[in-house]
């Protein structure tokens, strides 16, 4: 991935280089941050557990998934940082299991290459992508739900377009600071697939003013006492998000709250291989991120 240089552009103030990004990221371990999770369902708070896994990988152009070693062109190739964001929460008697997979373009602002989205809970389950291709956003979706079932379409893809779910990538800082101290931006803003899919509604673009604080602060969470940046992001029609992201490398997320009741604070973070650890015993790594093994069901 190292041969594969991004151009890195300030947006603001450059952070770090693109040299600062691979000396910790192309070491081929994946970050795992684990958080406690209060997720908003069905008018109540329920308590859940949600994963974070960030790891850079080579992506295909011309496919868009991993590009394996030596099987695409070499134009076709480039680097992406994935966000694997697993959430798992329960909600009476059973229980959801969401995973949203985003992959930005390593460079400058984060362009997205591709998300994806999944919901599985008793009564069905439910998948979308997007894809960004030559200005127009490429959705196909598929649903137990009737009403649902089947579905593709297009959206445009306005300039400085902010997708949430690239949010906790893009808010970190790598390479170039999306703001400054105590800037603010109004922008297009495509809610997450998460918030759309649990409101049953369309997605469509709407407004968001993202703004810095001036200022960081001190903020205590089961992983320990950090530093932190203040973001709040604001959704036209929609909830305000708070994000404190670590003020220091490697600019992690500490804690995510807003003001409909949904908050994610950082249990635990490291840096690992997991893909190798899937044998018998790999789960006492589990202990690093604050999260216990599933319990064995009769």
């Amino acid at each position: 991935m190292r041969a594969i240089l991004a151009v890195w552009c300030c947006l603001a103030a450059p952070a770090l280089s693109a040299d600062d990004f691979w000396a910790h990221w192309g070491d081929g371990r994946a970050e795992l941050n684990g958080y406690r999770l209060t997720q908003p369902r069905y008018g109540a708070p329920r308590q859940g557990t949600q994963l974070l896994i960030y790891v850079t990988e080579d992506f295909s152009e011309s496919l868009r998934v991993k590009a394996d070693p030596g099987q695409h062109p070499r134009d076709d190739v480039f680097p992406v940082l994935k966000l694997n964001d697993v959430r798992d929460f329960q909600t009476g008697i059973y229980d959801y299991n969401v995973m949203t997979s985003v992959f930005a373009r390593v460079g400058s602002g984060w362009p997205l290459a591709k998300v994806s989205f999944s919901s599985q809970e008793w009564c069905g389950q439910v998948w979308r992508q997007l894809l960004p291709r030559s200005g127009r956003l490429q959705s196909v979706s598929h649903s137990y739900f009737d009403g649902e079932a089947d579905g593709s379409e297009e959206l445009p893809v306005p300039a400085a377009g902010v997708y949430a779910d690239v949010l906790p990538i893009l808010l970190r800082g790598w390479g170039a600071a999306y703001l400054q101290p105590g800037e603010s931006r109004d922008v297009p803003y495509l809610t997450s697939l998460l918030s759309a899919r649990l409101a049953h509604r369309r997605l469509a673009w709407g407004r968001a003013t993202i703004r810095r604080g001036a200022q960081t602060q001190r903020e205590t969470v089961p992983a320990g006492t950090f530093e932190v940046v203040v973001w709040t992001v604001r959704e036209e029609g929609g909830p305000e998000t708070t994000f404190l992201i670590e003020a220091e490398p490697p600019f992690r997320l500490v804690r995510r709250r807003s003001d409909h009741g949904e908050d994610a604070v950082l249990l635990g973070s490291t840096r690992l291989p997991y893909w190798e650890l899937n044998g018998p015993g790999g789960e006492r790594h589990l202990e690093a991120i604050g999260l216990k093994p599933l319990l064995r069901r009769p």
